[in-house]
Formats: structure tokens, sequence, C-alpha cells
């Protein structure tokens, strides 16, 4: 997958990495359309998505996400998606994500992500866990079976402990637009 079809940015990555907060800052910085699809699926859904995991199971979540990626895609050509921490497990999303556009993976290691996450009350009450394990645990599992999908889909990679969102904004406008300017390696380049 190294081709880039479309001109939008998708961001990608564990949740708590900041990909809303950066990608409102990058809406804001290009006039362009933010949409999320977590965000989405909960206004489709009418509940939230430790909800549906409950009531549905994860396999109905991962149905009406891909029909979230495949929609926002098509209605925001050019525009900024972003995504749920799992949606690059299924392969049509990361298909649909690689054509879109430019794919930052904003990444940080499981203790920050922990930290983050257990300091967050919104996503603690509308995100649900995902082993039955405590969140260091949870977050190293998982991170270790979704790392290769982020990978294969990222154009870029942003460490985002050292970074506040403005800089992280500004690596990825920076490399989103010389990418524009150029033809794709298909090698994910890294901004440790």
């Amino acid at each position: 997958m190294s081709e880039t079809n479309g001109r939008g940015l998708v961001l990608v990555g564990y949740r708590g990495t900041g990909k809303s907060t950066v990608g409102r800052l990058l809406a804001e910085r290009t006039g362009r359309p933010f949409v999320d699809v977590d965000d989405e699926i909960v206004a489709r859904a009418g509940r939230t998505i430790r909800a549906i995991f409950e009531e549905s199971g994860e396999p109905a979540f991962r149905v009406i996400e891909e029909a979230v990626v495949r929609d926002l895609i098509a209605a925001y050509p050019g525009g900024i998606l972003g995504t749920g921490g799992g949606t690059i497990v299924r392969e049509a999303n990361r298909r649909a994500i690689r054509g879109h556009g430019f794919v930052a993976w904003l990444r940080a290691d499981v203790d920050e992500l922990a930290r983050r996450l257990e300091a967050d009350t919104a996503t603690r009450e509308t995100r649900p866990s995902l082993t039955s394990k405590g969140a260091v645990a949870e977050i190293a599992e998982v991170l270790d079976f979704r790392t290769p999908f982020y990978e294969e889909v990222a154009h870029l990679v942003v460490d985002t402990v050292s970074r506040g969102p403005k800089e992280v904004a500004d690596l990825i406008l920076e490399h989103w637009s010389r990418a524009e300017g150029s033809q794709d390696s298909g090698e994910p380049r890294s901004c440790s």
C-alpha cells in the first residue's frame, strides 16, 4: 500500500495519543473539515461506544465503524479524518484510509498512554475495556496486536510523548505538504 490517491489526511493511533485535539488544530490551520469516526459512530448509534460494545459486541461495533469510515471519506474528500484506535484492524478500513490521503500515526509509550487515559474521565466512562487485564497490561497487549496495522498504513510516525499538540500539528503539516508535492515512497517517516 504505497500509493496515496486522495489528498486528505487521516490520523491513526491508540486512544489518548491526541488525534482529536491535533485534528481540530489541523482543521483550523488548513480550513479543511475535521471529522471524527468515533463521534460519528456515537451520533448514528445514539449511544456510547462502551454501550455498543456491551449491548452488541465488538463485531457489531466494527461493522458500524467500517460503514462510518467509508461514508466520511466519501462525504469529505480532502478532509481530515480522526479514527478510533482500532479502526485499522479491518483491512477494508486500512485500504480506505490509505486511499484517502496522507496518514499520520500518533504514538506514545504504554506508560504515558495509561497515565493519559487514567486522567481522562470522559474516556473511562465512554470507552470499553478491551481485555480483562489492568490498564498497562491491556494497552501493551492491544498495541502489540495493532502496531503492524499502524505501520502498514502510516506515511508519518509522530511521537506525542515529548511534543504538545501544536508541535505535532506543525510536524504533520510539514510532512503532509511535502508529500502532496512528491511521490510517496511508502516508507513511513518517523519523528521521534
